[in-house]
């Protein structure tokens, strides 16, 4: 209810509770400010959130947790505040990992996998973790790199332990026999307009990305 229905209402029954009433012309002019400050207000409520504040706003809650910007955009930066939060809390163990990478890209953690390399049979390395798995949807619907992501990563592991590689799966899948169609659309082929079809996973590999202040 606007401030302009509300007053109008406690009006006595001698006044036309009209809004283009005379008395409802002259009350206008006070409740219409009384509105924007209340929308001003709310918006200050829900820029608390880390979900729905951008630009400086971001950048004063990143001043809160000790997390700075860099060249990072607001989608990105949610994730480092995100992390860095869940980071603060984290004790380095395999399920700490988990919760953190989840909470900091908005993803199941029945989606992520760690595999501790220490008894890997062909390379073996006593602190290490590898072949985190995580559907690379998650990264480009941010616009954050693989790269970006292990480093994310490796400030949430324990002192000393390595982050050897990443594993981002997608959903593309072939079919078992020729003419199946046992997939749903987002797992096959696109077709041409683009608008169905699965997308190809990914091995981190080092490149030449921004780095983050993480």
């Amino acid at each position: 209810m606007s401030f302009l229905t509300e007053m109008l209402s406690r009006l006595t029954d001698r006044y036309r509770k009209d809004p283009d009433s005379s008395i409802g012309k002259v009350i206008r002019i006070l409740t219409d400010e009384l509105d924007l400050l209340k929308e001003t207000f709310d918006r200050i409520e829900e820029w608390r959130d880390v979900e729905k504040a951008e630009g400086a706003v971001l950048d004063d809650l990143g001043m809160n947790v000790g997390q700075p910007r860099g060249a990072a955009t607001d989608e990105i930066y949610r994730i480092l505040l995100r992390s860095k939060v869940a980071r603060n809390l984290s004790d380095g163990t395999i399920d700490t990992i988990i919760r953190v990478i989840s909470i900091a890209v908005n993803a199941d953690p029945e989606e992520i996998r760690i595999q501790e390399l220490y008894n890997d049979p062909h390379k073996p390395e006593p602190a290490a973790i590898g072949l985190i798995r995580i559907p690379l949807r998650k990264l480009n619907e941010v616009g954050m790199s693989p790269k970006q992501f292990v480093h994310v990563v490796q400030k949430t592991v324990a002192a000393g332990v390595r982050v050897a590689s990443v594993e981002l799966s997608g959903t593309f899948s072939f079919a078992s026999q020729p003419d199946a169609s046992e997939y749903s659309d987002a797992q096959g082929f696109s077709d041409i307009d683009q608008k169905v079809g699965g997308y190809l996973g990914g091995l981190f590999i080092d490149a030449n990305d921004t780095e983050l202040p993480v």
